[in-house]
């Protein structure tokens, strides 16, 4: 079977929001600021974990760290190292911007920085306050915050031990975190890196060949400049570490292979076989089709007719795991995670999830079989929830970007036999698409 070639922007959108748009998310996080009690917001972020600040500020930071503190009222104030204070003016948000020398890096010039506890004075915080601190995750005690130690014990220091939280789930709960849903301007934008990843998984995939050198591989993702959501991964030949990048390996006739490439906004991963059918297997794994892929693609189906706005979340657990759980696939992980600017924002899915999927929510389907004597397989791409009035919203930004996913849709519906609904939209060029045998990627698989 071809798959169509669904078509891609010509030119990148935007995905910065406008001044007044990122002031509406400052007013946001002050009314949960208010709901919860807390004076001030403090928000932490680093060249891995960045999201928070990108969502709040439209800023990631470069090489150094960054802290923004947003009090009651007024603009908050970011502090930047001496890199990151050049790097600011590409934001848009409105800030007050004070140069941090301590979040520089080693051996650069430190002479000319207040101290924190001087610059948290002047911000308010004190004996009376109560600040929420947001690092990166959540950890069931509020009083565990994965930011550097110096900074909390400072801002523990002025408020008080007990006056100081930890905040991200404002930001990553899977219930109603402020970021576990994206705007149409940001899923436009996502629909862009995922043409991206996806364009290049598929020119990866064609080049795959006994003898190919997995470096020369990853030079078919033809990689543009946009930020990465994380390191590309390719596995072949020797090397069957998880997560691994290319190392100087061949690849084998029989072998193991999986790819991922992830921007911004998009991952888009592909494991399976160097094989041109099954007589290239082992012969213990010769009814790999019939026995795990097939399995995992009809499984797959009932995750996708699980993939509507207002269902719970742990609906897409059980359609996976009523299937094909236990440990002959050995289903570890979340069947599905959130994905934004970082690789993963959180999970609505796990056994009993009550979560309720919402418009806006962009959905990876990460779903990772695992077997010593079929090896896996794999259709991991993004899906964003988008009820009508969202779609009018893209719709209006790119009608292109909403006709592709119609498509895709359309596609995966009609010949793959995915139960895709209306209000899930499609967002890379490899929608639903497993093909077994990667020597001949004519071949994909359908459900039922």
């Amino acid at each position: 079977m071809r798959v169509p070639d669904f078509g891609r922007a010509v030119e990148p959108p935007p995905w910065r929001l406008s001044p007044e748009q990122y002031q509406a998310r400052i007013e946001a996080v002050r009314e949960r600021m208010e709901r919860l009690g807390w004076t001030h917001l403090i928000v932490y972020g680093d060249r891995e974990h960045f999201a928070n600040l990108l969502w709040l500020a439209g800023f990631d930071p470069r090489f150094e760290e960054a802290l923004l503190i947003v009090g009651r009222r007024g603009d908050p104030l970011m502090l930047a190292g001496n890199e990151c204070v050049n790097y600011l003016p590409a934001t848009p948000a409105p800030m007050r911007v004070e140069r941090f020398q301590w979040f520089s890096l080693p051996s650069m010039p430190k002479d000319s920085s207040r101290v924190l506890a001087e610059i948290l004075r002047d911000e308010g915080i004190d004996a009376h306050s109560k600040v929420g601190l947001a690092g990166w995750k959540e950890y069931g005690d509020p009083r565990m915050i994965d930011a550097p130690g110096y900074l909390v014990d400072a801002v523990r220091f002025a408020a008080g031990w007990e006056n100081v939280e930890n905040a991200a789930g404002l930001f990553v709960d899977p219930a109603d975190g402020l970021r576990t849903t994206a705007t149409a301007e940001e899923i436009v934008f996502f629909e862009w890196t995922g043409t991206l990843a996806s364009d290049g998984m598929r020119r990866v995939l064609a080049a795959v060949k006994p003898g190919a050198l997995d470096h020369d591989l990853l030079k078919r993702a033809e990689y543009n400049g946009v930020p990465l959501g994380c390191h590309m991964t390719l596995k072949c030949g020797g090397n069957r570490v998880s997560l691994a990048s290319a190392r100087g390996e061949r690849v084998v006739r029989g072998g193991r292979f999986s790819c991922g490439i992830c921007y911004w906004g998009a991952n888009c991963c592909r494991a399976g076989w160097v094989a041109a059918g099954p007589e290239d297997l082992d012969e213990g794994a010769r009814d790999y089709v019939n026995a795990f892929a097939g399995p995992y693609m009809d499984a797959m189906a009932a995750w996708f007719g699980a993939l509507r706005i207002g269902a719970a979340g742990g609906g897409l657990h059980d359609a996976i795991h009523q299937r094909i759980g236990g440990q002959k696939f050995n289903v570890f992980l979340n069947a599905g995670h959130l994905i934004g600017f970082d690789e993963w924002i959180s999970s609505p899915v796990w056994p009993g999830s009550e979560v309720e999927l919402r418009s806006g929510m962009v959905m990876q389907s990460d779903v990772i079989p695992s077997s010593p004597v079929y090896y896996s397989t794999r259709m991991e791409d993004g899906y964003a929830l988008a009820d009508a009035g969202l779609r009018r919203q893209i719709g209006a930004i790119s009608p292109e970007c909403l006709s592709r996913c119609d498509a895709r849709r359309a596609w995966m519906t009609t010949q793959l036999g995915l139960p895709v609904g209306e209000d899930v939209l499609p967002l890379t060029n490899l929608p639903g698409v497993v093909a077994p045998y990667l020597l001949d990627t004519s071949k994909v698989l359908k459900a039922g």
